[in-house]
């Protein structure tokens, strides 16, 4: 009777064990959305980067990817991610200005000339100060792109007093400095840029040089002015929810923060070669590229202070040290040339 129980026991046993081996091997599903659409070079690498989890953890990580705001919009990316809506996402600090208070430091006009530089400055300056403002999301890795530039329609600006009374496209930081030219900003997600030059609504735009090809932007452009003493650049996150995070086994997250760290390089190599490519496709198209003396360059250096200034007070006013960020920025700016 004892033998007949223990084999019917014994099929039990086996069975429990071969369906929790099935729930075990069952990989962890993760959607990612992207405001980039699929076909630029920052939206393939990170459709590269979910394709290089699901490799080197066997299958055991899965992301599901969903560019060109198909699964959350621009400006709701970061909450999307916080609520669950996605479980990673990439979108601008810009886009949810004042969320981000000792990040947007990064993009201040302060003369950047790379997007390798512009990544490694970002990068190091979360490291520094490893912000409250980033801590309700789990950080995978920042990037940012090279000198932020001046394109106009119709309109040549060689001059301080070419930019009166432009109604020019800028967000974030890129506002203010067009604020501060003496234009009139006016804001606009990437994705409504190119409509909006076509159809006169703005004369002009803030940018890196790759927009004109990666979001075609040189087809309703034709006039690049040069004002790489100002350069600003636009910083980006890519961060996964914190309990999504949490759920991953720790072998596993061991592999994704390394594959992280080597997208850091990817992402400010990638808009560095798109940044190539956006400039010989705007000059193929026949368009001007002015450059600026350098006696006018410092007029515009002088006349973009204050919005440095103004962060630095604003910040010392939510009892941050803003002369602190910004001098670190700086430095990092400079120790990355």
């Amino acid at each position: 009777m004892k033998k007949f129980q223990c084999y019917r026991i014994i099929p039990i046993f086996l069975g429990v064990f071969f369906f929790s081996s099935i729930l075990w091997a069952k990989p962890i599903k993760l959607t990612y959305s992207n405001f980039f659409p699929p076909t630029h070079i920052q939206s393939k690498l990170a459709q590269a980067w979910c394709d290089e989890i699901k490799k080197r953890t066997k299958g055991k990580v899965v992301v599901e990817y969903y560019p060109g705001q198909t699964l959350t919009k621009s400006s709701q990316v970061y909450d999307g991610v916080v609520s669950g809506l996605s479980d990673v996402g990439m979108a601008l600090f810009a886009y949810t200005r004042g969320r981000f208070p000792v990040m947007e430091a990064v993009d201040l006009p302060i003369g950047y000339t790379s997007g390798v530089q512009a990544t490694k400055v970002v990068n190091e300056v979360y490291n520094e100060f490893k912000p409250k403002e980033l801590s309700d999301t789990r950080v995978m890795y920042l990037h940012a792109h090279g000198a932020g530039l001046l394109h106009t329609k119709t309109k040549p600006v060689r001059t301080l007093e070419d930019i009166k009374g432009m109604k020019l496209r800028g967000h974030g930081t890129s506002a203010l400095v067009i604020r501060a030219l003496g234009g009139t900003p006016v804001s606009l997600p990437m994705p409504e840029l190119y409509q909006s030059l076509q159809k006169g609504i703005v004369q002009g735009a803030l940018y890196p040089i790759e927009v004109n090809k990666g979001w075609r932007m040189g087809e309703v452009t034709d006039y690049l002015t040069m004002s790489t003493s100002i350069a600003y650049t636009s910083s980006f996150y890519v961060v996964m929810n914190k309990g999504k995070w949490n759920s991953i086994p720790a072998d596993l997250q061991k592999i994704i923060s390394q594959i992280n760290l080597e997208w850091i390089v990817k992402h400010g190599k990638a808009w560095d070669e798109s940044d190539k490519a956006g400039l010989k496709y705007f000059k193929s198209l026949g368009h001007e590229v002015i450059q600026l003396s350098d006696a006018e360059s410092r007029r515009w250096q002088n006349r973009v202070a204050p919005v440095i200034d103004q962060y630095i007070d604003k910040m010392n006013k939510k009892g941050f040290d803003g002369k602190k960020i910004v001098e670190f920025v700086k430095e990092s700016l400079k120790r990355n040339k």
